[in-house]
């Protein structure tokens, strides 16, 4: 198989990548007569890196959207929208006009938390059917759907980074807490 590489650095990059995260550039997009490998999902990419590097992927939130896969990592955020002057991602909302140009924000805090934010799109931003009010934030987790206008699409990948301790009932704590009998 043969490796893909970004056309403006020559970093390496996934085949499913909407921009080089080297040095921004929005990468090339596969003709619709070529099969696209199936997606890996971001434990698959953590283990993978974990195997060959022994360190942890920078890129905690996937949005696997069927135009492509998009990576947020830790610390960052990245507008999703159709304006190349404004998202990195751009070219993935290219084809859809109900999409705006400046659609909605996601962001990654340092601890891995992920949210999105409506930015007074059109169309409306919709996390799992409901919508999000323009200017409001919605928490993202693992299996979420996010959908922009009315047929935009992505899957939320997020690995649980630590059990919520407000998710662990008491009798869970004790038994967790509680040594060898």
């Amino acid at each position: 198989m043969m490796a893909l590489t970004c056309p403006a650095c020559a970093a390496h990059v996934k085949p499913d990548d909407l921009i080089c995260f080297t040095c921004g550039a929005n990468l090339p997009r596969r003709g619709p007569d070529e099969d696209p490998p199936a997606p890996a999902t971001v434990m698959q990419e953590y283990m993978r890196r974990e195997e060959t590097t022994g360190s942890i992927s920078p890129a905690v939130l996937r949005l696997a959207f069927p135009t492509g896969n998009v990576e947020v990592p830790a610390g960052t955020s990245l507008l999703l929208g159709r304006d190349p002057a404004e998202s990195l991602v751009a070219a993935a909302f290219s084809q859809f006009d109900n999409v705006s140009r400046r659609h909605a924000t996601v962001t990654v805090d340092d601890s891995g938390h992920a949210t999105i934010r409506d930015e007074h799109s059109t169309n409306g931003t919709f996390v799992n059917g409901d919508r999000v009010l323009p200017g409001a934030t919605v928490r993202l987790a693992d299996g979420d759907s996010v959908r922009l206008g009315a047929d935009v699409t992505a899957d939320v990948l997020l690995p649980r980074q630590e059990p919520d301790p407000a998710s662990l009932s008491r009798e869970s704590r004790q038994n967790g807490q509680a040594g060898p009998a």
